[in-house]
Parts: C-alpha cells; sequence; structure tokens
C-alpha cells in the first residue's frame, strides 16, 4: 500500500493547479504517493489539463459543486477510507491539498518523518508562507471559542495581536517559526494519519467552504490524537484576493462559523451567551457580505457615478 494519499480539489484553478501538480512530481526521498484532482464542475480546463499534462494523476468530476468538504470525501473515498476497509489496506497517510500551493522538493519527505517519528501526532501542517513573504495565519489556530468570537467581534485580535488572550485564535502572539502543538492546522495543507481519519470518519459536508478543518480537527483531537504546526517545512500559498472579495464565498465563512458554534459550543455555552454570539456572526455577516456585494458591483461597473 502507498505510504501517502494526495487529494486536490479543484475550483477554475488551472494555471495554479499545473504549478502545484510540477512541484508534487518534483518531491524528493524515499516514500510511495499517489495524487487524486477531484474537479468540482470547473469551466477553465482544468480537468482536461491534467488528464492531458498528468496521466499519472486519477481525476475526479464530481457530479455537483458540493464544496470542499464534499470533494474532498469523494477523494478520501477512492482510497478506501470511510468505507471501513482494514487499516492495512489503506494509505499510511492522507494529504489535503490546495492547488494553490507550491511545494519545495523536501517538504512531503519531512512532513512524513515528523509523523513517522511522533506516533501521537494524528494531523499536522508546515508554515503557509504567502507570496510576500507573510505568514499564512490560518495555517496554525486555536478552535473558535465563544471568547474568540466576541474579541475579533471587537476588533481586540487585531489592537492586540500579541496578547495571549486576544491573539490566541490564530496564536499571533507565538513566534511564527516556534513548533508547537495547536488545535487545528489549515486544510490547504493538512496531512493526516490513517488511524485519525478512521476514528473520527470524514469530513462533515455540512461545511460548505469554510470550518471543515477545523471540526476535522476538533473530531480528531476528540480521540486523543495530538496536531502539530511544523514551521521546519515552508509551503507557498497564493491564497488569491478574489475569493475575499465574491460576497458568495464571504456569505460561506459565516455560515461556517454559525455552523461550527452550533455544533461544538451550544450545549456548553449559556443560553443568553450562545445567541448573542449567533446574532453577533450574523450581523457581523450582512454587513460584511452587503459590504463585499458592494464593492464588487463598483469594481464591475455596476454603480456608475
Amino acid at each position: 500500500m502507498i505510504d501517502l494519499a494526495i487529494v486536490i480539489v479543484s475550483y477554475n484553478t488551472r494555471d495554479l493547479l499545473r504549478t502545484c501538480l510540477r512541484s508534487l512530481f518534483a518531491s524528493e526521498g524515499d516514500f510511495t504517493f499517489h495524487v487524486t484532482v477531484v474537479d468540482n464542475n470547473s469551466s477553465d480546463g482544468s480537468l482536461e489539463m491534467v488528464q492531458a499534462e498528468f496521466p499519472q494523476v486519477a481525476t475526479v468530476a464530481a457530479p455537483r459543486n458540493g464544496g470542499f468538504a464534499y470533494a474532498n470525501n469523494l477523494g478520501l473515498r477512492r482510497y478506501g477510507f470511510g468505507r471501513g476497509r482494514s487499516p492495512d489496506a489503506l494509505p499510511r497517510y492522507a494529504l489535503l491539498l490546495n492547488p494553490d500551493t507550491e511545494l519545495p522538493p523536501g517538504a512531503l519527505a519531512e512532513m512524513l518523518r515528523l509523523m513517522d517519528e511522533r506516533p501521537e501526532l494524528g494531523v499536522s501542517g508546515p508554515k503557509l508562507v504567502l507570496p510576500d513573504g507573510s505568514l499564512d495565519k490560518a495555517c496554525r489556530r486555536a478552535f473558535p471559542a465563544p471568547t474568540s468570537f466576541i474579541y475579533r467581534g471587537l476588533g481586540l485580535s487585531k489592537l492586540f495581536p500579541h496578547s495571549a488572550r486576544f491573539g490566541r485564535y490564530n496564536l499571533t502572539f507565538l513566534p511564527e517559526d516556534q513548533e508547537t502543538e495547536v488545535d487545528s492546522v489549515v486544510g490547504a495543507f493538512m496531512l493526516v494519519r490513517r488511524e485519525a481519519i478512521e476514528q473520527a470518519g470524514l469530513l462533515d459536508e455540512s461545511f460548505f467552504m469554510y470550518g471543515e478543518d477545523l471540526d476535522w480537527a476538533y473530531r480528531i483531537k476528540q480521540h486523543g490524537w495530538k496536531v502539530w504546526y511544523y514551521p521546519a517545512v515552508q509551503v507557498l500559498h497564493h491564497k488569491g484576493a478574489a475569493s475575499r472579495g465574491n460576497p458568495r464565498v464571504r456569505l460561506a465563512f459565516y455560515q461556517a462559523m454559525a455552523i461550527f458554534v452550533r455544533k461544538h459550543y451550544r450545549q456548553e455555552t449559556p443560553l443568553p451567551l450562545y445567541w448573542l454570539i449567533m446574532l453577533g456572526i450574523a450581523l457581523k455577516g450582512s454587513v460584511d457580505v452587503g459590504t463585499t456585494w458592494v464593492r464588487a458591483a463598483l469594481a464591475a461597473g455596476g454603480v456608475r457615478g
């Protein structure tokens, strides 16, 4: 059985996907891996490009654009995960990888070495670096506890990023290059042990675009596994600004926040605080989505002076 199953979900990212795959197949090290690209109904020829230029890659055309969790589960099931098979028949590890990442040649081997040497780790992720050289803050996170929503809503996390209290969600109070246990890494590069997957199950498909990685890490940790941030490995993440300016994408973000709170904190949070948080998410989401829509309309020439 192969050491590593890599699942990449693609949606209109043809050129970035090509670069990502080239970096994967330039990987160095003594291990075996296989790649599956799940295409979420792209219209830019992504699927055809993979089939023509990377015949060693398996492709899956998703019957619908069901979101990130849905598409990743299609890929994971292709390798036997979530089907009740014997662990010995499964790849030792699965990697969720975004098509807008570029890996240095030694990245995969080093991440696998870490997992092999640390059997208590269920999940690990590298340091993700944006094109401008700054840290992708999502690559190391604490779970968004009720207080985190309050701090972010009030802007305290931005005002005091180096505070252990206010900067806890993105761990901005820790040095970027400090290796440490975290609550979650990001689904752009999320390396998961097969035993952890079999115990926690696959991704929750009620999350469309955001939050599924946090939820998965939450469930994996409930089974006693650790999640590890490993900055000795750095991966380039071309995190596009285009999606951040899309109202539907912003809406999906706030919907994911609401799902996570409802799923994991409703029972343990005092009811008045719970509804205050949900109201805050709804209000902040409405303002953010509305503002994003207006900006998008202006940029498209939809509103003219």
